[in-house]
């Protein structure tokens, strides 16, 4: 059994920055949050506004920033538990921000998604750690795979046609098993769950193409992808029974919003990262 790291493994894995990034000032992480909130309310996008910025955070790897947003939306004064607003819709942002969180492991992977989800529970107060749902409803069975084999290719189909069965081939080429595995990822994490509102913090169709666009511009340079995840909430305008807010996400104004605040929420917690950068030439 091995107990402890050579002394030598231990001094590299100290090298080339392995914490996360902190967060910003607080009046800086308000300030952005404010004026970017207001802008949703004026919109009634409060919901896509909070998955955006959960999901920007997550990838700019600002954990503890994504306690602060959880004290931010939850309270009248972040700094005051006693402004807590009520159990219910505390436990409903709380639940929207997991979901969120989770979603995001699709598109900037494992490592990231553990550090926010640890930023997000930490923030948490008893009372509304006990009232989330505990139970997995996710978990592979005999019973469940082909449901959720078929909830996967559909969402694949939603968000790629009239391209979804030359890009499945064009995956499939890279690696037999790569994409079988994304079918299954987008059935199992990605897609809305089947309950619909009956399920805590299930997110819409558009707001799971809402998670792909903030991931995917705050991670940079992975245009090609991107694309295809806005043009994923572009198309969610055909869905059935689209609430309002969906409607808004999904019209090309709402879309054009998405980006436009994701890239104003990286702006603002990026820059001490970009002058600290710029100090070291």
């Amino acid at each position: 059994m091995v107990k402890h790291l050579p002394p030598a493994v231990k001094h590299l894995l100290t090298l080339r920055n392995p914490e996360a990034w902190p967060s910003p000032s607080i009046g800086k992480l308000h300030g952005v949050f404010n004026r970017t909130l207001n802008e949703a309310k004026q919109r009634n996008a409060e919901n896509g506004w909070l998955v955006l910025s959960t999901c920007t955070l997550l990838t700019t790897n600002r954990p503890s920033s994504v306690g602060h947003l959880y004290r931010f939306v939850t309270r009248s004064d972040p700094n005051l538990l006693e402004s807590r607003k009520s159990l219910a819709e505390v436990v409903y942002k709380a639940a929207l921000m997991r979901e969120a969180a989770l979603k995001s492991v699709i598109f900037v992977g494992v490592p990231r998604t553990i550090l926010s989800l640890t930023g997000l529970k930490d923030a948490l107060e008893e009372d509304v750690y006990a009232a989330l749902r505990k139970n997995s409803i996710r978990e592979a069975t005999p019973q469940t795979i082909e449901a959720t084999v078929a909830r996967g290719q559909a969402l694949w189909n939603s968000i790629y046609q009239p391209h979804a069965v030359k890009l499945y081939n064009k995956l499939g080429d890279l690696h037999p098993d790569f994409i079988k595995f994304i079918i299954q990822a987008y059935g199992t994490v990605l897609s809305p769950l089947p309950r619909g509102d009956l399920e805590q913090g299930n997110l819409t169709r558009a707001l799971g193409s809402v998670v792909g666009i903030a991931t995917l511009r705050a991670e940079g340079r992975v245009g090609p992808q991107l694309i295809s995840h806005v043009f994923g909430l572009l198309k969610a305008r055909n869905e059935e029974n689209l609430n309002d807010e969906d409607k808004y996400l999904s019209s090309d104004e709402g879309t054009e919003w998405v980006v436009r605040t994701i890239d104003e929420i990286v702006d603002a917690v990026t820059s001490e990262e970009a002058s600290l950068a710029k100090g070291k030439l």
